[in-house]
């Protein structure tokens, strides 16, 4: 039998981040020899990460990097806020976003495929979950290139970034602070589907000018009301639809005497220059992941029984 040292074990811990026993179990299985003992794990990887597939990770972090003209957003889930704020999850997250700003992989598949060390995200990604015990899943990413502003909200609930065309000093003072605050806007204030009216598409606002005649046409008040007048009451509550659908209608948050289209006007014109949002992501961390809900009267009541 191989003589296993503690500098041994500590050794395979600081290359893989996993627990003292773990990886005592690994050299005596190797016999001592580090790179097998690194293969064991990773094949206990496979099947930990397997074994947590059908779990709920609905937690986890929206994260940016900027590189150049380069710009990418990941959201990387977990199945608490505990693992979501580890130090470890979170080098993780930044690793993918610098492989993505290098390989610029069209979906998740190409990304899991990557290059990651030596290793492919894959199996990157399934150490991890080997390593900190809970799902992990790399939601979704976007990457986009150009002209563009970022903003994280509450250390990673969530993300946005913003592409412009402009002809204003991309360095300035000025720009930075207009194009930040507009992606402010989308994070902080009520999130917008389009940038403009012009974006909105034909069938939506069909459907949109529908339900509204259905509505006024089901309200008593209404009774009697000849078709032109339903028509400008709808029309005024498409503009209402407009200033919740698309970000330039918007009030800005900053100054709700303003619409967002009104305000990048009006810096455009301080700055001399020609800003246009061009389009914009917004990612909420868990947006649309059902959360598991535990009954914790149920699984006591259950405890008892027994």
């Amino acid at each position: 039998m191989a003589n296993i040292t503690a500098k041994d074990v500590a050794s395979l811990r600081a290359k893989t981040g996993i627990g003292m026993m773990e990886c005592k179990k690994a050299l005596v299985e190797a016999e001592g020899d580090m790179d097998k003992a690194l293969k064991i794990l990773r094949e206990r990887g496979l099947a930990v990460a397997a074994k947590k597939e059908s779990r709920i990770a609905a937690d986890g972090v929206v994260a940016i990097l900027k590189n150049g003209t380069t710009t990418a957003m990941i959201e990387v889930n977990s199945e608490t806020d505990f693992v979501a704020k580890n130090e470890t999850f979170r080098a993780f997250v930044n690793t993918l976003l610098e492989v993505i700003v290098a390989s610029k992989p069209a979906n998740i598949d190409e990304l899991l495929a990557a290059d990651c060390g030596g290793v492919t995200v894959d199996a990157k990604l399934k150490e991890m979950i080997f390593t900190i015990g809970e799902k992990i899943s790399i939601r979704r990413f976007v990457i986009k290139e150009g002209i563009t502003s970022t903003y994280v909200h509450g250390n990673g609930v969530a993300g946005v970034i913003v592409r412009f065309e402009t002809d204003a000093d991309t360095t300035s003072d000025a720009f930075a602070k207009l194009s930040k605050n507009i992606a402010l806007q989308i994070a902080a204030g009520s999130p917008p589907t389009y940038v403009s009216r012009e974006d909105v598409p034909a069938a939506v606002l069909e459907e949109e000018k529908n339900i509204q005649v259905a509505a006024l046409k089901n309200d008593p008040k209404n009774a009697g009301k000849p078709d032109n007048i339903l028509e400008k009451i709808v029309l005024g509550r498409m503009g209402k639809f407009y200033e919740a659908a698309c970000l330039l209608d918007q009030s800005y948050i900053l100054d709700d005497d303003l619409s967002v289209g009104k305000y990048i006007a009006a810096a455009s014109k301080e700055m001399g220059a020609s800003v246009k949002v061009v389009d914009f992501v917004l990612y909420e961390k868990g947006e649309g992941i059902e959360k598991r809900e535990d009954n914790f009267a149920e699984e006591i009541a259950k405890l008892t029984s027994k």
